[in-house]
């Protein structure tokens, strides 16, 4: 049986006291690690900016993009920022490189959202009381991504909502391109919160993130604009 399926999993919520402890600490977790990001974050930033000077080193080239892919597949990580830094510091002849890691990062989000087993969101929401939406998760059991996205669109206003789910593609790439997306959870988290929802096919998800992570840095190349640092 696929572990992502709570099916014998209870609908019976543990005690008001139980939830709440479990929801705190599962809360103080993310605090923590998203603090540690952030120092992460800024180390990493400093160190590219201080290698601006060696990317004729091949290992040294290879270390800053697979650290850079890594950032960006991170959850309210500004991924459009450490891209432009990027950028900024190797030139507009790496910008093709630069695209693949920013693809491959993000790629490697939804991969892992694809992968999060669904008992952990059962019982994440069962502690929180939410058993109408357990409920939903366990009608999700079985169903093709197509078939999860019309019971979607089936309990979404279809007058005001109905585009939301039946273009989620286009959507998807507008929201990754979007100034400022990291208060919504980056790059990383979109396409996360996108491999979690199983709605999202693999193949055409890649592509689509292909796609929207190309212009910036397809420019950058083809035109060899400069991008000042500091």
């Amino acid at each position: 049986m696929d572990e992502r399926t709570p099916r014998h999993a209870t609908l019976t919520p543990p005690p008001v006291r139980v939830g709440l402890l479990r929801t705190l600490l599962r809360l103080g977790a993310a605090v923590v690690l998203v603090i540690a990001l952030h120092h992460l974050f800024i180390r990493a930033e400093a160190w590219i900016a201080q290698s601006a000077y060696s990317w004729a080193m091949p290992g040294l080239m290879l270390a800053v993009l697979v650290i850079y892919a890594l950032l960006i597949a991170i959850p309210f990580v500004p991924g459009v920022e450490i891209g432009l830094g990027v950028l900024a510091v190797s030139g507009p002849e790496m910008a093709p490189l630069v695209w693949l890691a920013t693809a491959s990062g993000l790629t490697l989000a939804y991969m892992v959202g694809c992968k999060v087993p669904y008992r952990w969101l059962h019982r994440f929401l069962l502690d929180m009381h939410l058993t109408g939406a357990c409920r939903l998760l366990e009608r999700f059991e079985g169903m093709r991504p197509e078939e999860r996205a019309a019971l979607m669109q089936s309990l979404l206003p279809a007058r005001y909502f109905g585009w939301v789910i039946r273009y989620r593609y286009v959507n998807m790439a507008v929201l990754i391109n979007i100034p400022g997306n990291s208060l919504i959870g980056g790059g990383g988290g979109i396409a996360l919160l996108s491999g979690l929802s199983g709605m999202f096919r693999p193949a055409w998800t890649m592509l689509t993130i292909a796609v929207a992570t190309a212009p910036v840095p397809l420019a950058i190349w083809l035109f060899g604009w400069e991008i000042p640092w500091g």
